[in-house]
């Protein structure tokens, strides 16, 4: 079989499950992974064969994509940021969703040497993809799971990026005072009560510590981080959330009665109240 004829065979077996576009996303991603190929490469070598190997190989993914496994998981990889993720089921799979919170950081903070915190980093996306373009940043990241930071660990080694990650519980855990320029975290914000309305491939395989909270409590993680960020962040410094779109009035009321300022809601790419971010207010 040819390769075009096996990328169509994917495609029509794929569709039904995951849509025409994310189906050729799919396609793509998993040629990418085992020959290396570009959207454009893979075009121009649709007339060769596809070797006893490959078919094998891509015989193995399609089984695992079928029950809903993310090709992400199913790859061992992800994009984030222009950069390349090893990615476990011990971490979320970074998406493109979460990338307006580094444009915004890197717009609003052009000085060098700022001392950044990632609270919940996973696998590590949110940190590295910081500490790769602010220049002579200082990154430390935080944890509770050890096995997600050393995922993360490996991708900073892998990615040759300097961060400090920490094994800690954030409720537990606190800042030296006014010591930080930056916080930026992306908390379990689902309720569980959304669940039932998820895509299984990611309530059933993704980390469920890493995304749902409590219904009578979904402001759980974002109550702690204002607590961090009230102590740790210098005078002016900014914090930077991404938010379930259903509590951003309740986050935004959060965060100023607890005495930030310049509070605001930034909406995603889809149009969805998505990122909020404040100030520590200046001293006296």
């Amino acid at each position: 079989m040819k390769i075009d004829e096996t990328v169509r065979r994917m495609k029509a077996e794929l569709e039904p499950l995951y849509g025409a576009g994310e189906a050729t996303a799919i396609v793509r991603l998993v040629f990418y992974s085992l020959k290396g190929w570009e959207t454009s490469e893979l075009l121009m070598n649709g007339d060769r064969e596809t070797s006893p190997y490959l078919e094998d190989k891509i015989a193995g993914i399609m089984k695992r994509l079928k029950r809903r496994e993310p090709v992400q998981y199913i790859l061992g990889e992800a994009y984030f940021y222009g950069l390349h993720f090893k990615v476990t089921p011990a971490v979320l799979i970074p998406r493109q969703d979460s990338e307006p919170l580094i444009d915004m950081i890197l717009k609003d903070n052009r000085r060098e040497d700022l001392h950044v915190l990632d609270i919940g980093t996973g696998s590590g996306c949110l940190a590295i993809a910081l500490a790769r373009n602010l220049p002579f940043a200082r990154v430390t990241a935080i944890d509770n799971s050890a096995a997600a930071l050393e995922v993360a660990r490996e991708n900073a080694r892998l990615l040759k990026a300097r961060v400090d990650f920490i094994e800690a519980d954030i409720f537990k855990w606190e800042p030296a005072a006014s010591s930080l320029d930056i916080i930026v975290s992306n908390p379990p914000y689902i309720d569980e009560s959304e669940k039932k309305d998820m895509d299984s491939n990611v309530k059933d395989y993704e980390p469920a510590q890493a995304l749902f909270v409590p219904d009578d409590n979904p402001l759980l993680y974002y109550r702690r981080i204002a607590a961090v960020a009230a102590k740790g962040l210098k005078p002016g410094a900014r914090l930077y959330l991404e938010i379930n779109p259903r509590h951003a009035d309740d986050i935004r009321n959060l965060l100023q009665s607890d005495g930030f300022t310049d509070v605001d809601i930034t909406l995603d790419i889809h149009g969805a109240r998505r990122f909020a971010t404040c100030r520590r207010p200046e001293a006296d």
